[in-house]
């Protein structure tokens, strides 16, 4: 078996890491190796296991803060760190001082009180995640998916319990029912009491003896599901929208998973955007910059006009407030920023360069104030 990797280094961290680091770091690595974006890849599929690993560590600051300390062993359920059912839930033993005992009194099962601890409660399912792309108008307007997605549910004959219908669980005779088996072990520090997950219930604490037929005894079975979804006006690239509830049925009674959609957003052919404001380029011909000129300009609700003053410089930026994209946050829209540029017009034929030549012998040197300017420093460069 492979080397298990550090988790900071799976998500291409360094310790100590901010949690917007890492969920930074966790969305734009699961979006490299979805399992929809590498269909049949099983190396991208395992590297997407190992970054929902890694993530579920990090990103909860209890296992975080156990992982910091102790690697692995204080995130592994079957090393005593954790609470029941894997959920990391802090030290057992004598006061729940960070020492020494504290740390043996978690992994010997309880410390030096001997309390046996349950592994087999209530677990919250797998949380899942589908990475969709939409256009740049439904990110700025808003719009309803539907969506499929392949994944566990409860089986339908069973309704989850994964027994035969009109039968139920036994309880384990090995371990009553605990999932758990208690030893006495001697160490240099004295006597502890070791727990062990029960081999013949895997630690769930019953015993299957009539499966469903359906399931085969899991209590789910996968199958394509369609989710409505509506996703808000205003989001961008690696937005996520959270669908409580919608991921894989959970252990034990426990509650099912989330679903979370990753937002992928196409460009535009005219528009860029950053934030909430937009961007746009507008060429303008010499005489509608010299003398001014009524210009239509696009938006994504439709054209506007757009007055442009005589005198407008290439590369001038004017703004359309409450033309950009609404902000999903605060509700207020933001601005369209448009650029004019000077466009030179090329393939003249020979009257219209004769009409171009008379309007430079009009218009006199002092029309142009950079270009004064410049000759002024000239004469006086070379003087």
């Amino acid at each position: 078996m492979a080397e298990k990797r550090d988790y900071y280094e799976v998500l291409g961290l360094k310790k100590g890491a901010s949690d917007d680091e890492i969920k930074k770091a966790f969305r734009k690595m699961a979006m490299k190796y979805h399992p929809d974006k590498n269909p049949g890849d099983k190396e991208a599929e395992e590297k997407f296991k190992e970054i929902n690993e890694a993530y579920s560590v990090l990103s909860d600051p209890d296992k975080k803060s156990k992982y910091d300390r102790f690697g692995f062993a204080g995130v592994d359920p079957n090393a005593g760190f954790g609470g029941a059912g894997g959920g990391f839930g802090g030290f057992g033993g004598a006061g729940g001082f960070e020492d020494i005992f504290d740390m043996f009194g978690g992994m010997f099962g309880g410390g030096f009180g001997g309390q046996q601890r349950r592994n087999n409660g209530p677990k919250k399912g797998r949380d899942l995640q589908k990475a969709i792309t939409i256009t740049f108008e439904e990110a700025a307007f808003g719009c309803k998916k539907e969506l499929e997605i392949n994944k566990y549910v409860a089986c339908p004959t069973c309704k989850g319990e994964g027994t035969k219908p009109g039968t139920s669980k036994k309880t384990c005779p090995k371990c009553g029912g605990s999932g758990q088996i208690s030893q006495m072990q001697r160490t240099p520090f004295g006597q502890f009491q070791s727990v062990t997950q029960c081999d013949q219930c895997g630690g769930t604490g019953q015993i299957n003896e009539t499966p469903c037929e359906d399931c085969k005894g899991t209590g789910k079975v996968r199958k394509t599901v369609k989710i409505s979804v509506d996703i808000p006006g205003g989001v961008d690239n690696e937005s996520v929208i959270p669908i409580r509830g919608q991921g894989e049925p959970g252990v034990n009674g426990g509650p099912n998973g989330d679903l979370y959609i990753v937002i992928s957003v196409k460009p535009h052919k005219m528009f860029k955007r950053n934030g909430s404001d937009l961007y746009l380029d507008i060429p303008i011909s010499f005489d509608q910059a010299a003398l001014g000129a009524e210009i239509v300009v696009p938006t994504l609700e439709g054209k506007v006009s757009y007055k442009v003053p005589a005198g407008t410089q290439p590369g001038t930026t004017f703004r359309l407030k409450g033309k950009g994209v609404r902000n999903p946050r605060n509700d207020r829209m933001g601005d369209l920023y448009v650029k004019v540029n000077l466009e030179v017009p090329t393939k003249l034929n020979h009257k219209q360069k004769k009409a171009i030549e008379e309007m430079g012998k009009a218009v006199t040197e002092d029309c142009y104030q950079k270009k004064s300017t410049f000759a002024d420093k000239m004469r006086e460069l070379f003087s």
